[in-house]
């Protein structure tokens, strides 16, 4: 068994709240926000998904991210340790999560690095041709070296940020990222909401026509809702285990999932109000934000346009940035909770074995390397953690709290030991121990059964037998 080193070495800690609800926003507030909703939204009918989405995240992305902040912080370790301690039978619902954080981040960096490539594809010169960008996405996502360029830069600013810690680096990179990134979207919106035309746009977004909805548009939002608040991967327990006993965490989890959907809604407020304005379609799928939303930047024309590009790419960056060193930060804190290795080590060891995960996924989008069931290496990632991983995580963290936790304690924990008030705790508790455990299993299951109808099931069935095999070989871990 590997031993711990928390109570050898002092774990560090947030500086302060405002620092805390700024790195676990910024922790939520990604490229789910800003790359994934819109053309998430764009494919699935618009209105009818966001409105399932919120609904998703109201009811059940609030009370999973406060339960895994209370576990994160009741234990005092990241994921692995944090359910390792309680009872070593639930060792493997951590383990996914840092198998999640590894998976996720095999293909996230290669997504940051095309916002870094843009940011100077944009300074010279891409908007001189508007015809010309949505092939020159996809010419250069296919080639085999400059996508692995900007990623690699991409990573090693993961790696300044996290190897300088907590205090030292997450928190002061989110307190600078996340205001930044308000400010950008809100410009961009004001500026999209101007053009003519533009109030169909908004119509799309929020007026819902639920005859378009099927059990692969729910899978999606409730993946959405996940993805998008970084839950079930290990990020939010982590991040809960450096939080103080002092903080309240029914208010910043308020806070924290008011600030990720607002990004989300603002992202999708920026782009499709200026797409109809266009008559561009919104169902571009991923390339939506690199072959599309470029083109509309260059319809605007002038220094105007350019400014307002590269605002939206240093702010789709920024975005990206502060996701990822939370990912990165759950395998690095696994390591040096479970493995007793110093952060530097970790970090290094971490960003190798993901940079290799992002060769292969890089690639595959060009058409290099294995492919299986006929999926490349980045669609499988994505697939894995957005379809099952995710959401199983979570369902399994309802699980452990509502029947393995005893109430009193988690009643104890979330209320400072009843100095916070929290008069929805009984709703909470419910809602985590029979409603949302259930509600995640039905849709998953109907999510596979409609995988296979669009070729990707076995890819879906692949990851619930990974999850088994994880929860028969983790005691080992």
């Amino acid at each position: 068994m590997a031993t711990s080193n928390a109570n050898t070495k002092p774990r560090d800690t947030w500086g302060s709240k405002l620092g805390f609800v700024m790195a676990a926003a910024g922790s939520a507030v990604g490229l789910g926000n800003i790359w994934k909703f819109p053309y998430t939204a764009g494919e699935s009918g618009g209105g009818a998904f966001v409105a399932i989405y919120l609904i998703f995240v109201i009811f059940i992305g609030f009370s999973v991210m406060l339960t895994e902040f209370a576990v994160g912080r009741k234990t005092g370790l990241s994921a692995v340790g944090a359910f390792k301690s309680t009872d070593r039978r639930w060792t493997f619902v951590g383990v996914i999560g840092v198998i999640s954080g590894l998976l996720i981040m095999g293909f996230y960096p290669v997504v940051g690095g095309w916002s870094l490539a843009y940011i100077q594809k944009i300074a010279t010169g891409l908007l001189d041709t508007p015809e010309a960008i949505g092939g020159s996405f996809g010419a250069f996502i296919s080639d085999p070296v400059q996508p692995l360029l900007w990623m690699a830069l991409y990573l090693v600013l993961n790696i300044v940020i996290v190897i300088k810690g907590i205090s030292g680096g997450i928190e002061k990179a989110g307190k600078i990222l996340m205001p930044l990134l308000f400010i950008i979207l809100i410009i961009v919106s004001i500026r999209g909401l101007m053009l003519p035309g533009s109030i169909e746009g908004l119509k799309f977004l929020f007026n819902p026509d639920f005859s378009k909805v099927d059990s692969s548009v729910i899978l999606a939002a409730l993946g959405q809702a996940f993805f998008s608040l970084s839950l079930g991967m290990g990020c939010m327990i982590t991040y809960g285990s450096y939080l103080k006993k002092k903080e309240n965490l029914v208010q910043t989890t308020a806070m924290v999932t008011a600030m990720d959907t607002s990004v989300a809604i603002l992202a999708g407020v920026a782009m499709f109000p200026a797409m109809f304005a266009f008559g561009m379609e919104p169902t571009a799928g991923p390339g939506l934000v690199f072959g599309v939303v470029p083109q509309l930047f260059a319809e605007m024309g002038g220094m105007v346009g350019l400014l307002l590009a590269l605002l939206f790419f240093v702010g789709l960056s920024v975005a990206a940035l502060t996701s990822s060193v939370s990912l990165l930060e759950v395998v690095v804190s696994y390591l040096i909770d479970e493995k007793g290795m110093k952060r530097t080590t970790a970090v290094l060891l971490s960003a190798v074995v993901m940079a290799l995960l992002c060769i292969i996924a890089s690639l595959s989008l060009g058409g290099v390397g294995p492919t299986l069931f006929d999926v490349g290496a980045f669609d499988i990632f994505d697939l894995l953690t957005d379809k099952i991983f995710l959401a199983v995580g979570g369902m399994l963290v309802c699980i452990f709290a509502g029947w393995r936790l005893n109430r009193e304690d988690l009643k104890k924990e979330i209320t400072n030991d009843g100095d916070v008030s929290f008069p929805l705790f009984n709703l909470w508790y419910n809602l985590v121990k029979y409603v949302i455990p259930f509600a995640i299993a039905i849709v998953a299951i109907a999510g596979v059964k409609g995988g296979f109808d669009a070729g990707k099931g076995e890819i879906m069935v692949l990851g619930l037998v990974m999850i088994a095999v994880t929860a028969l070989f983790s005691k080992k871990l």
